[in-house]
């Protein structure tokens, strides 16, 4: 009586849905909760997934990425931004993943987190309910991995337009691989412009 309402439980496999253009991409149709999904450092293909989940009135969080363009995202208000982490990222990123649907870690290098420098974080993930995607830090056995890069662009011929849209190859690796182009912003009736590699 006159208590919180009881957090919701989330059962092992449960998924959270970052967007319907990845529901045929990513196993089960979203990002496993309780779990950590590595990402390339792919700042477009993370504000999608941050929009779309603040966007159905989730919560998010984003550890250590000062660079990150929030540009995209209608709903700021759902989302907790730490961009100086200070000397333990992964404390910080803990604490969030315990009462947030999605979190974000990104480290400015590449670090193979041990097994025991990797265990709290762990031990977090699996207590709350959040989707964590860690970027350049790299835990062991992660539930999911997803690359991504830019392989087309919309609204732009040879010389005229202006850049309304693009194209990203996405690879989701779990227990099955996937891959997929999707199309992020407008992307108005032409042929995309390939991107030069």
């Amino acid at each position: 009586m006159g208590g919180a309402p009881e957090p919701r439980r989330f059962a092992p496999g449960d998924v959270l849905e970052v967007g319907s253009q990845f529901r045929s991409l990513l196993p089960r149709g979203g990002l496993p909760r309780q779990a950590v999904t590595h990402a390339s450092e792919t700042a477009a293909l993370v504000v999608e997934m941050l929009e779309a989940v603040t966007a159905t009135g989730g919560f998010a969080g984003v550890v250590g990425w000062p660079e990150l363009s929030y540009a995209g995202i209608s709903h700021l208000e759902r989302v907790i931004a730490v961009p100086d982490p200070g000397i333990d990222p992964l404390s910080v990123a803990g604490v969030l993943v315990e009462g947030l649907d999605l979190v974000v870690l990104h480290l400015p290098q590449r670090i193979a987190l041990s097994p025991v420098r990797a265990r709290p974080l762990l031990a977090r993930v699996r207590r709350g309910r959040a989707a964590l995607i860690t970027v350049n830090a790299e835990v062991p056995s992660p539930a999911l991995r997803l690359s991504a890069r830019v392989v087309g662009f919309h609204g732009i011929g040879r010389g005229s337009g202006r850049i309304t849209g693009f194209d990203l190859r996405v690879e989701a690796a779990g227990h099955r691989t996937a891959s997929a182009v999707i199309t992020l912003g407008q992307a108005a009736g032409r042929a995309p412009l390939e991107a030069v590699r």
